[in-house]
């Protein structure tokens, strides 16, 4: 934010807010309108008007002033507190927008102007024999009346005319609720519960009538100029939006008593006729508009001043200019030039209908927004976010909601287009600004807090342990993350859809200042790797000065899914005994765990085409066979395999094979799973052939080997050999389990 912004003089208290919004909220569309919906809608109806746009201000109002007492709202208001929360990409598209609404609000206050002079016309027809047909001819010398004065003189004849206003309102409306007519006299107050169908349809009516319930933030836009932004916005902000809700109700209940549908509907000035002293409706009228117009025009270029202050625009210049202010008290002039601009392009439509569905749409945007960040913010649960004034969760999604239902149901050309234009601005800024940061933070506390509950949940609910439901759940050691990838693929694989992986990077170090920084930056860079590959592999580090001590750590790790843990991943090098050793010699351990086991035998191969997989089962582990074929099955599932099938080789004496082998093609028929009886071969043990030489015969090619292994063989003396010999295949996955696994 400029420093000019910052540093800029506040002098305002709190009941110049209260006075902005009211005088907005009781303005053009109450004098105008509100009877024209009444006659359209009923009293019933305009009761509905009423709490479905409360339903969208309400929540809002609370949410401003939550998050106005979080932190100092400065210059731009609504802007300030929408771009400090979601970040200044999404922010300023969304402010950009409010901008426009702003602007174009001007303009419909000032055409609501014109239409006070409606009043006139017949009587300068009779008199001067002039008929007035265009109230151009009033709205667009009012406009330029109006830029003179703000751009000479600033806020300060805007707050000052406020007490004028807010003086005149209160009086036409005493004058109004004092008067009564003929049809007051004789009316039936069973029609109040008239149902009233409008012509035009409901949403319609309620299009034009929202504007009216805009008003309760338009009081937040002179947060730069506030003494105490935190105290006053709350305050001034929610008085004025319940003393409008109120006052709509009785005005509603005024309008259905005192005149009929038809004259409620066709003379947009009825309140006159009602009134004690007719007159005082159209000087209100005028009155309203006009302060309504100025608080506009003081909200809208702090808006655009606030976002040329952070930099938004392409153009440094433009920049530069339109955060630009007096030298005094840093009034937007080069802003309010730009708004006028805005303001008189929509002041020659004329169309107050028109108007008023486009300042809908681009307004529910904004209150979408706040309430949303409100809604967030309380799930999140930032310890930063501690505002003094709190709303409801479900009121602020209330808010969010309610905001996105209306804009489709009043004009949904109005609202894809509003949607889209911020989507263009959102990419747009995004391309050309050189700051990325967006709602990371609000959406990342959210994300943990949902992840806090779910796995506390997950933890209190009664696990599922029937063998059927098995699903891996790996852990992962590995001190060679960088010097080879295997490990990290078959993380990949198995965690792509059917497991949970959590990749473990080992430094064996003694744990100090220096390798912590040292293991975080390794940690930042495997995440920064994984984030390119489509891993959703679960990331960490850990330090230890002895292998044994890392692997008793890694086992007491939870598993990030809420399943706890079920298997061990670890990785080596063909040739290279040290780590395969350390893992042998820690096998009890593993086994006190309960966890199955797996070890990654790497080669110069890699893992090739990844087209063939191998399974080799025998009959002294058969317990193997289902893990193996449920990890093949769980791996080829990931799209590096898709061209990828599973072939099985078994090895059994030969007055079994028959068997045998039809015992495997039931079991991977019945479950379900793609091996094709042709796949699968079974081999007689031959006295003249090791089984570790038809390995090497039939897997020569194979992209991946799996072999099983039993505790029994871990128990000799050269239980390393169990691992070697295999010379001429690629990547082998040794494993063992704990229990048998069921295929079903």
């Amino acid at each position: 934010m400029n420093k000019t912004l910052i540093s800029s003089k506040s002098n305002f208290g709190t009941l110049p807010v209260f006075l902005t919004a009211i005088s907005t909220i009781l303005g053009a569309v109450m004098f105008l309108r509100f009877g024209f919906a009444v006659g359209s809608v009923g009293f019933i109806g305009a009761l509905f008007i009423i709490l479905i746009g409360h339903m969208v201000t309400i929540p809002t109002a609370m949410a401003l002033a939550e998050i106005a007492t979080n932190q100092k709202v400065e210059g731009g208001g609504e802007y300030f507190i929408i771009s400090r929360s979601f970040g200044l990409n999404i922010g300023a598209a969304i402010g950009i927008t409010l901008f426009l609404s702003q602007a174009i609000s001007v303009a419909f206050y000032v055409i609501a102007f014109a239409e006070a002079f409606e009043a006139i016309k017949p009587w300068v027809a009779s008199e001067f024999g002039y008929e007035l047909y265009d109230n151009r001819l009033f709205s667009i010398p009012a406009l330029l009346l109006l830029i003179w004065l703000m751009v000479t003189k600033g806020a300060d004849l805007g707050i000052k005319a406020l007490y004028v206003v807010v003086t005149i309102l209160a009086i036409s409306l005493i004058l109004f609720f004092s008067g009564s007519t003929p049809f007051g006299e004789v009316f039936d107050s069973s029609l109040l519960f008239k149902n009233v169908t409008s012509e035009k349809g409901f949403f319609f009516v309620f299009a034009i009538i929202f504007p009216a319930f805009t008003g309760i933030t338009a009081g937040v836009g002179l947060s730069g100029d506030l003494r105490e932004p935190k105290k006053s916005i709350p305050l001034g902000t929610l008085a004025a939006t319940f003393v409008g809700m109120i006052l709509y109700v009785f005005i509603a209940l005024k309008l259905t008593s005192s005149a009929s549908p038809d004259d409620l509907i066709n003379d947009q000035l009825i309140m006159s006729k009602i009134a004690i002293w007719g007159p005082i409706i159209p000087i209100g009228l005028a009155a309203a508009t006009i302060s309504s117009a100025l608080g506009s025009f003081m909200v809208a270029p702090r808006t655009l001043q606030a976002i040329g202050g952070d930099n938004v625009f392409p153009n440094k210049f433009l920049n530069i200019w339109v955060a630009k202010g007096t030298t005094k008290n840093n009034e937007p002039r080069n802003a309010t030039i730009l708004t006028s601009g805005i303001a008189l392009v929509f002041v020659l439509m004329g169309d107050v209908n028109a108007v008023a569905e486009i300042i809908s749409m681009f307004f529910m945007v904004t209150y979408g927004s706040l309430c949303l960040i409100s809604f967030m913010q309380h799930f999140a649960a930032d310890p930063s976010y501690r505002p003094s004034f709190k709303s409801k969760w479900y009121l602020s999604l209330l808010g969010a909601v309610m905001s996105i239902y209306l804009m489709f149901k009043i004009n949904t050309p109005y609202a894809l287009s509003a949607i889209a234009l911020m989507v263009i601005l959102y990419f747009y800024i995004t391309l050309k600004s050189d700051n990325k940061k967006g709602m990371a933070t609000i959406f990342q506390g959210v994300i943990y807090q949902i992840s806090r509950t779910i796995q506390v949940f997950l933890q209190k609910t009664e696990k599922e342990k029937t063998a059927e439901a098995w699903r891996p759940a790996v852990l992962c050691l590995s001190k060679d993350s960088f010097e080879r990838f295997g490990a990290m693929e078959m993380m990949k694989w198995i965690s792509y859809r059917y497991g949970f992986g959590t990749y473990i990077h080992f430094e064996k170090e003694y744990f100090s200042r220096e390798t912590k920084k040292d293991a975080q930056l390794k940690l930042e860079k495997l995440i920064k790797s994984a984030a390119t590959n489509d891993n959703n592999v679960f990331i960490e580090t850990l330090i230890s000065p002895s292998n044994t001590s890392a692997i008793i750590q890694a086992i007491q790790q939870p598993g990030i899914s809420g399943q706890p843990n079920n298997m061990m991943l670890f990785e080596y090098k063909k040739g290279e005994t040290e780590w395969l050793k350390t893992i042998i010699d820690n096998f009890s351990v593993l086994k006190s765990a309960q966890y199955d086991l797996c070890i990654l035998a790497s080669s110069d191969k890699g893992f090739g085409y990844k087209k063939d997989i191998h399974i080799w089962i025998r009959k002294v582990d058969y317990e193997n066979a289902n893990l193996m074929i449920l990890l093949s099955y769980i791996i080829l599932g990931h799209p590096d395999w898709k061209k990828g099938q599973i072939k099985i080789f078994a090895t059994f004496a030969k007055e079994n094979i028959a068997q045998e082998e039809q015992n495997l093609i039931e079991l991977t028929s019945s479950g379900r799973l793609p091996i094709s009886a042709n796949n699968i071969r079974v081999l007689p043990i031959d006295e003249n052939k090791s089984r570790l030489d038809l390995i090497n015969e039939y897997s020569a090619d194979a992209d991946l080997t799996l072999i099983g292994f039993h505790e029994g063989m871990l128990k000799t003396e050269n239980n390393i050999e169990l691992f070697e010999g295999y010379d001429k295949i690629g990547n082998i996955l040794f494993v063992n389990t704990l229990t048998s696994k069921s295929i079903k």
